[in-house]
């Protein structure tokens, strides 16, 4: 499977397991010896491919440089940019007016970055069921975002969640949504019969079941309602690729894909005239577009 497939939202820097280790072992100096570990995993598993999300360490411009030498075509934004005092400082720079946020847009220009990746919402909230951390930027700011990435020539990645949050970032233009949990119809629709591509990361929900840190009664409806969203997006044609958000915790790299595309499978496949090859086509333009626009 894995060869036919990449990875489209990894971060290289975090190791699955424990993200304050992962920022001590490569704050001040990216460690080589690590990152060379995590690529011999894709590697081991015939990926090829790989779309990462940022860092403010360094991490991601390292695993670019010596992604080659494991046959792998490595894509980076360098760095994720977000509004400061807002979720996204794990992953990058933040900003307070759209002049600095223009900056960071050169700045990663300038480092020669394939892409920009924003931050416009929270993240889940696992102690409750279909709660956010914070909603979506102001409509307005989402869309100046994405219209002054655009201006300099580079794709928008939109780490987006909530109906709202994907509802606007779609609206702006977005080249791909991250995660898009928490939507409702009218956001599917919106995303469906548009040009982005939806990236939904559900392991980083599924892989959590079992680990005793949050309810499993909330992890199964939260994971039950991204399976009915799936559907019913895939009914009305829009396009998705598989990304793990590899890094992620219980989320290894490598493994991360075969775990995600498992989750597809299980979500999809039951109502699939054509089946696994049917799936498997539907998946694939969806990483060639990636491809072409990252």
């Amino acid at each position: 499977m894995t060869g036919n497939f990449g990875e489209c939202h990894a971060h290289l820097f975090m190791n699955g397991l424990d993200y304050r280790r992962a920022v001590e072992d490569h704050r001040g100096h990216p460690r080589e010896t690590l990152v060379r570990e995590h690529l011999r995993e894709y590697q081991r598993r015939g990926i090829t491919f790989i779309r990462e999300g940022g860092d403010d360490y360094g991490v991601s411009a390292l695993a670019r440089r010596l992604a080659p030498e494991y046959g792998i075509t490595y894509r980076t934004s360098l760095f994720a940019i977000h509004r400061r005092g807002h979720y996204g400082a794990i992953v990058g720079k933040g900003y307070d007016t759209l002049k600095e946020y223009a900056a960071l847009v050169k700045q990663v220009k300038e480092l020669k970055g394939d892409f920009i990746k924003i931050m416009t919402t929270g993240i889940m909230d696992f102690e409750t069921d279909h709660t956010l951390t914070e909603d979506t930027l102001p409509r307005q700011e989402v869309s100046q975002l994405v219209h002054i990435a655009h201006e300099e020539g580079l794709s928008v990645m939109a780490h987006t969640n909530g109906a709202r949050g994907v509802l606007w970032a779609v609206e702006a233009g977005v080249d791909s949504v991250e995660h898009g949990n928490f939507q409702d119809q009218e956001s599917l629709d919106a995303l469906a019969q548009s040009k982005t591509v939806w990236v939904p990361t559900c392991v980083t929900v599924k892989n959590l079941m079992g680990c005793g840190r949050f309810s499993d009664s909330v992890l199964e409806s939260i994971y039950r309602g991204f399976q009915e969203n799936l559907r019913y997006f895939y009914r009305k044609g829009g396009q998705a690729a598989l990304g793990s958000d590899a890094g992620a915790y219980r989320v290894l790299h490598g493994q991360g894909l075969l775990d995600e595309y498992a989750a597809f499978q299980e979500t999809l496949l039951p109502g699939l005239e054509g089946g696994p090859q049917e799936l498997e086509g539907w998946l694939r333009r969806g990483e060639e577009k990636i491809r072409r626009l990252f």
